[in-house]
């Protein structure tokens, strides 16, 4: 681009920009000055020509906020239209005796065309415009306007309220929440500006009948004592300019009215008002009575046939025409899709946002089939609302699909896209549990429980009371796909919290503790170290019901240069009664098995010489510990009692790792995360020896019992 068309750009943009300053300032020069009647000639041109144009844009506006500028645009529209009636007032006034295009030729033609020249008509048509104007269109916009700005001010709030839900909901992003929030304001400030408006045209109509009894009075003073001419002679030129001048300032009046009357009763819709009116009135079933009423009416005796009749005929070609339309509408055939490029290629043919999948076999869609009542959809549900009061987040939806890969009586359980767990079960039968007390069998086939691994068998419904009476515990097919979700989502809730969930969690919990989350997050721990914490604590079982005091120990453990382990570690300690209460009762001692001080100085001397391994403990010891803890917990697993595997704070996050694929549902917990008071069990120690008695428990707060040694 050249200097010469930056410098044209320039000065352009300042010439825009200088236009309305100096169109004010012309018209205040329009009261003060003199102006001849050929510049008076074009401003009441002018003053049509803008009051049709608002009018058509208003129109044409989808929604009221399409023309926000409308409240200022009828200021200045209503301003011009005053200093014209001042400037022609003058020019009346002081030359109205010289005939009746005195005041230019523009008032001369409204005086003598549209009235006929006769003054008494135009008083009456002035009349008939000012009540049609004033009483009609002003007062009812007016009204409309003031209801408007009232609703829209009161709704402001829960609108702002809706906006910051959406985007702590993550349905909106920030930058279409901005948007959002000043939409809510300038609609605001819109219907608060055109309440003030409307007050405008009200009184700008009062003002035209004031300005025309000046114009009578004044004029026939003037004609009478000034100018020497006759009472009826004064009366016929100066009333003639009047009304003339009246006219041509109440008809740009009545257009702007009617315009601010279809702005405020608009309804936001896509199309314009023509094409809104269009549409709603595009029925043939509307049309259909309106011809047969036009006919009934066109022939009764003494009724205008000729008129009514065509009326009629009219209306019913409408609606015959608009009843074709909507027919080959219906008719039409649903355009065919556009055959697929192979090598094209979707975000979606490549990726599955969902987080929670469940594949099925075709002989199982009837379970998720609305037709068929869906049972297997509202265990989901259920699953999912349960689930996430336990865990302290929401569980994200379960999308269900069939796979044709899948064999027809299958179906498989993923989490952020890797498989989880799959099974076989018979939509038509039902799955009877051997609860380890049968006193009889009963034929079907044989199965396995996918979630407890339990011995089972499919029976056919007519033989559930046999099966019950036997003693198994029957349950449907919809049952078992849903514990087994239930089961493998509580295994797997650290895989499905992310950054998202965390950061919902603290706008949730800012609402309440704003200081908490002020001070834990960006100054203390970052978003990315929060969702690391939540994800190793979700993984070890521990839910985040409690998300406060959960914040309140991040806080407190943080400290400079501390690694995720052990900030992790940290914060255990600092919530160990969280930890405790989900296992035993407040009053009921916690079983635990402990290791020997032998082993635990073995272990903390293992970690001093691994450092940051993953797995520091040597195989074969690792091996022989496990088998050990299996052992000693074989007693209380069958007793189906909770328990917890005790060892220091150094060994605690190794033997965590170690145990758990033999025992994922058993908590390792370091002595330190056990509040000081809380009865403890101890019925087993693993290290090296016989079965002993008593000794002092390593374990702070824990009661005297009988206690296993296991090598």
């Amino acid at each position: 681009m050249t200097r010469s068309e930056v410098n044209g750009k320039v000065w352009l943009h300042t010439a825009k920009g200088a236009i309305l300053p100096l169109a004010t300032l012309l018209l205040v020069m329009f009261m003060i000055v003199p102006v001849p009647s050929l510049l008076l000639d074009v401003g009441f041109i002018g003053n049509i020509m803008i009051s049709l144009a608002v009018l058509m844009v208003a129109l044409n506006a989808a929604r009221p906020l399409d023309f926000s500028s409308f409240p200022t645009v009828l200021l200045f529209a209503t301003l011009m239209r005053l200093a014209l009636n001042v400037a022609s007032t003058r020019v009346v006034l002081v030359d109205g005796h010289t005939g009746s295009d005195a005041a230019g030729h523009v008032i001369e033609s409204f005086g003598h065309f549209l009235i006929g020249g006769d003054y008494i008509v135009g008083l009456f048509v002035f009349a008939i415009l000012m009540i049609i104007n004033l009483v009609v269109i002003t007062k009812g916009a007016g009204r409309v306007s003031e209801v408007s700005a009232r609703f829209t001010l009161d709704a402001m709030p829960g609108k702002q309220m809706a906006i910051d839900a959406d985007l702590n909901a993550g349905l909106l992003s920030p930058e279409e929440a901005k948007a959002r929030r000043s939409e809510v304001a300038t609609e605001a400030d819109f219907y608060g500006s055109m309440d003030g408006a409307s007050k405008f045209v009200k009184g700008d109509a009062i003002a035209g009948v004031l300005i025309l009894l000046i114009n009578i009075i004044g004029g026939i003073i003037l004609g009478t004592v000034s100018h020497g001419l006759s009472l009826s002679d004064a009366a016929q030129t100066y009333v003639i300019l009047a009304i003339g001048d009246a006219l041509v300032a109440q008809i740009p009046a009545l257009l702007l009215s009617i315009a601010a009357a279809s702005i405020v009763t608009r309804v936001n819709s896509e199309h314009d008002l023509s094409g809104q009116i269009a549409t709603q009135f595009g029925s043939g079933k509307a049309w259909t009575p309106v011809a047969a009423i036009l006919g009934i009416l066109g022939v009764l005796p003494g009724m205008p046939h000729m008129i009514i009749l065509p009326a009629a005929a009219m209306a019913g070609v409408i609606a015959w025409r608009l009843k074709e339309a909507a027919k080959r509408v219906a008719e039409a055939p649903a355009p065919e899709p556009e055959p697929e490029n192979p090598a094209h290629i979707e975000w979606g043919d490549v990726s599955d946002g969902a987080v929670l999948g469940l594949e099925i076999g075709y002989a199982l869609i009837g379970m998720v089939d609305d037709r068929k009542g869906a049972p297997l959809m509202g265990r989901i549900t259920g699953i999912r609302k349960q689930l996430s009061k336990e865990l302290g987040f929401v569980v994200p939806l379960v999308r269900v699909k069939d796979n044709l890969a899948l064999e027809p009586n299958s179906y498989r359980i993923t989490i952020g896209g890797v498989i989880v767990g799959e099974d076989d079960i018979w939509p038509e039968d039902l799955l009877a549990l051997d609860s380890g007390a049968l006193e009889s069998t009963v034929s079907g086939r044989e199965a396995k429980d996918p979630t407890f691994g339990l011995d089972a068998v499919w029976i056919t419904p007519d033989k559930r009371s046999e099966a019950v009476v036997a003693g198994y515990t029957v349950v449907d097919p919809a049952t078992v796909v849903a514990t087994h979700l239930n089961q493998l989502v509580a295994m797997n809730a650290s895989e499905m919290f992310g950054m998202d969930e965390a950061r919902k969690l603290l706008d949730a919990l800012k609402e309440d503790s704003p200081q908490l989350v002020e001070g834990l997050t960006p100054a203390t721990l970052t978003l990315a170290q929060i969702t690391a914490i939540c994800r190793a604590l979700l993984a070890e079982g521990i839910p985040l019901k409690d998300f406060r005091r959960i914040c309140e120990a991040m806080v407190d453990a943080a400290q400079p240069d501390m690694t995720h382990e052990q900030l992790v570690e940290a914060v255990r300690q600092r919530i160990g009664s969280l930890i405790i209460q989900t296992l035993v009762p407040v009053k009921m001692p916690l079983p635990v098995i402990t290791l020997d001080g032998d082993l635990e100085g073995l272990l903390a001397q293992a970690m001093r010489v691994a450092g940051d391994a993953k797995h520091p403990i040597e195989p074969a010891l690792a091996s022989k510990i496990t088998d050990s803890v299996i052992h000693a917990a074989r007693p209380i697993l069958a007793e189906a009692r909770n328990f917890a595997i005790v060892t220091s704070p150094v060994a605690r996050r190794a033997l965590a790792r170690l145990f758990k694929p033999h025992l994922p549902e058993t908590p390792v917990l370091s002595f330190l995360e056990i509040p000081d008071g809380k009865p403890v069990e101890v019925v087993a120690v693993v290290g090296g020896g016989e079965q002993v008695t008593p000794r002092h428990d390593p374990v702070p707060g824990a009661a005297n019992s009988s206690q296993e040694r296991i090598a």
